[in-house]
């Protein structure tokens, strides 16, 4: 398997990073996603789904992502002895999500960044109807200009989970491109999303 293990010195926790349908675990906010959570003592793998590394535009089955997300959970669980999440950017969150409520995970939660509720233009929950299976803490960070998760619909899916957080970043969409002349923060989006993951992560380890 093609990953990237990128953990500072004194990190207490890792995310396993699961990139989204559009590009690898080396597109830019892959990058960034993983840069910022290092900038608070977090760690990350990352790796490729098998249709990135075929060079194939077609995303992989439910199956096969899957496996694809259990087998570097437990390269992440060989590499560590750090509590290990797991979690992704948009398709690769979603099927991660898919793994935990089969059962094939045993992370200390998830971190959902753009978790594709739907697909644009076609506001909707039933991607989401397998989360009431999974009793993991469940962090998710949306951007309030995201077309593929509209607030409406996912402000009150994440109430009716009942260790699930939502974290509204101002004026990003679902790439995390912010407009900058409409957002009240000067705060980088992904140092944002950052913090609140560090926030989420300190809550549950802490008890």
């Amino acid at each position: 398997m093609n990953s990237i293990w990128q953990c500072p010195d004194g990190a207490d926790a890792v995310v396993v990073l699961a990139h989204g349908a559009g590009a690898g675990m080396g597109h830019r906010n892959m990058q960034s996603i993983a840069d910022a959570l290092e900038r608070c003592g977090i760690g990350t793998l990352r790796f490729n789904f098998p249709f990135i590394d075929a060079g194939r535009k077609r995303v992989d089955s439910k199956e096969v992502a899957v496996a694809a997300i259990v087998e570097a959970y437990g390269e992440a669980r060989r590499r560590t002895d750090l509590p290990v999440w797991a979690g992704g950017h948009s398709f690769g969150g979603r099927m991660t999500t898919h793994a935990a409520a089969e059962g094939k995970l045993d992370p200390a939660g998830l971190v959902l960044y753009s978790f594709p509720l739907h697909a644009a233009g076609k506001p909707g929950v039933d991607r989401a109807a397998h989360l009431e299976r999974i009793g993991l803490p469940m962090l998710f960070v949306s951007g309030t200009r995201d077309a593929l998760a509209e607030r409406a619909l996912l402000e009150p899916l994440v109430r009716s989970l009942p260790r699930a957080e939502l974290h509204l970043l101002d004026t990003a969409d679902h790439g995390y491109r912010t407009r900058r002349s409409e957002r009240e923060s000067d705060e980088d989006v992904f140092d944002e999303l950052a913090r609140a993951t560090r926030r989420f992560v300190d809550r549950i380890q802490r008890g």
